[in-house]
């Protein structure tokens, strides 16, 4: 059972599962915004999209070992013919429920979306994995639409004249965390590629880290670090100002860490050290989903 949680990344998928349900009952819920989607239908939205992810991340792991010419999947724990199928299963069922759900907010043309997503991962583990850092900024872009998906089902579909402005607003905020999302998955993913150089140099894999070499990327990481940075205090200085205690959490618990992250990483030379980069950033992630939970104690 591990080395199927581990094939799925079931950590990752948790965390983008807790960041739709905190959209869904910590920004529409509490402020009475009109929604499209009951519980069941945010039930099936989270399902349709931890299965995409599930079956991107299935089809990375595949590939990796086609490359590497090793035996088995992760080690011989998972064979090739089972890690197939699973691919196939988790494409159908969140495609299969991305057709159901659009149909239930009256546009079907929405399901593209989740052909789309399904397709573009399946032709870059065939065709475009050699593209520096495209894996990258495609798992970043995966959790942006995680978030952003949650308004397309649940909120866009129930906008009419009178609510417009309302609807907006919260439209607008989901936006901001998705590219905050998609900033921090993308700096992660480049940790983790110097956390797994080794293993993909011998595999044959073209990584930021393999290009330009190990201690390069790193203090490009922390130059990028920058930006989420630069993203919260300006979000802070715009909406949240007048909330002292909110200011004082969020860059105790958001800003602080990133920092740390920032100087640690300039000089990040082993495992270890990449290890603690990529669990602070999963930090931070979680931190800042749970955050969503907030804006009905500062808004109303």
């Amino acid at each position: 059972m591990q080395a199927y949680l581990k094939l799925i990344k079931f950590d990752n998928l948790i965390l983008i599962a807790i960041t739709q349900l905190c959209i869904k009952y910590g920004l529409f819920q509490p402020f009475d915004i009109a929604i499209t989607l009951n519980g069941f239908g945010i039930f099936l939205l989270v399902i349709s999209t931890i299965s995409l992810v599930a079956a991107a991340n299935v089809m990375f792991v595949i590939q990796d070992k086609e490359n590497s010419n090793s035996k088995g999947i992760l080690g011989g724990a998972i064979s090739e013919k089972i890690a197939n199928r699973l691919f196939i299963i988790f494409n159908v069922i969140g495609v299969g429920i991305g057709f159901y759900l659009s149909n239930i907010v009256g546009n079907p043309k929405l399901a593209a979306l989740f052909i789309v997503v399904s397709g573009v991962f399946y032709i870059y583990a065939t065709y475009l994995k050699e593209i520096l850092i495209l894996k990258n900024v495609l798992l970043g872009l995966m959790m942006s639409l995680a978030l952003i998906g949650v308004a397309i089902f649940d909120l866009l579909p129930a906008i009419t004249e009178q609510n417009r402005t309302s609807q907006k607003v919260i439209f607008l905020i989901i936006v901001d965390y998705s590219i905050f999302a998609f900033v921090i998955i993308t700096i992660r993913e480049m940790v983790k590629d110097c956390l797994m150089m080794n293993r993909d140099h011998n595999a044959g894999i073209q990584t930021l880290p393999i290009a330009i070499g190990k201690d390069r990327t790193a203090k490009l990481i922390s130059g990028l670090t920058t930006i989420p940075i630069g993203l919260i205090i300006y979000y802070v200085y715009t909406y949240l100002f007048s909330n002292s205690i909110v200011v004082v959490l969020v860059l105790g618990l958001l800003v602080a860490p990133l920092l740390y992250f920032m100087f640690r990483s300039w000089n990040a030379e082993n495992d270890k050290d990449f290890k603690t980069l990529s669990f602070i950033l999963k930090i931070v992630l979680f931190l800042s989903s749970l955050s969503l939970l907030l804006y009905q104690f500062i808004l109303l």
